[in-house]
């Protein structure tokens, strides 16, 4: 039997870490809760878990910087949490590499099932007899393996978020397909996001970073509807 994914709360406010965490133990995850930015990395190795709840207002080190140094050397999904709504707030914390973000209060049952969505995402398919080709697309100089979650490019093996690499992968895999990016929102995050579809907007900017135009490739955008992975030859 596998072990229970494990889901590491990061709070300083130690009375929403443990209600976040009985609802989460109520459905069998696995969790563990630290009150400060300080505390995550040395966890990322002793407990190395599956999915961060990172609260942005930590004392010391707040959860922007976390998120940077966690995005450093590790790939996991990370969900944050805050009582900041504004649209900058959310855009930032995208752009430092969150999967993620909901505004306090929220509610915890949404939480719980935001947790599971971006975890059944992330997490490679267990099933072998699995058609490899199903999940992996290739291109001249670029390559994007959904079962292992890999990105080969220019020879070079790039880290990227689980959400940025499965927008890769969507749009690699329909070639020349516009979608919109409500559609991009619906097949990538895979519920009604609580936000607007900038959020499709900042991950196309990070892919566009890491992923430059090819002569034969490149991700276009569609003016007033979205986004298409567009083979040029």
């Amino acid at each position: 039997m596998a072990g229970k994914q494990k889901i590491l709360i990061v709070d300083d406010d130690n009375n929403i870490a443990e209600l976040i965490s009985l609802y989460l133990t109520k459905e069998c995850y696995e969790t563990k809760i630290v009150n400060d930015g300080e505390s995550v990395l040395p966890e990322m190795e002793s407990f190395a878990p599956n999915l961060i709840l990172l609260d942005l207002m930590l004392p010391g080190m707040d959860g922007y910087q976390v998120c940077r140094e966690v995005r450093a050397k590790y790939s996991i999904p990370i969900i944050m949490l805050s009582a900041k709504g504004e649209v900058f707030d959310k855009v930032l914390g995208l752009e430092l590499g969150a999967d993620d973000y909901m505004e306090k209060p929220f509610d915890s049952k949404e939480l719980v099932a935001r947790a599971k969505a971006v975890l059944r995402r992330y997490k490679p398919s267990a099933n072998t007899d699995e058609a490899p080709k199903d999940k992996y697309v290739e291109y001249p100089d670029l390559s994007i393996n959904l079962t292992n979650y890999s990105v080969v490019y220019m020879g070079h093996n790039v880290d990227m978020p689980p959400k940025e690499l499965e927008l890769l992968y969507f749009l690699a895999s329909s070639p020349n397909h516009v979608f919109t990016r409500e559609q991009l929102l619906d097949q990538i995050w895979g519920y009604e996001y609580v936000g607007d579809t900038r959020t499709v907007d900042v991950h196309i900017k990070r892919l566009r970073e890491k992923i430059k135009d090819h002569e034969n490739w490149k991700i276009s955008t569609i003016w007033g509807i979205g986004y298409k992975f567009e083979v040029l030859r």
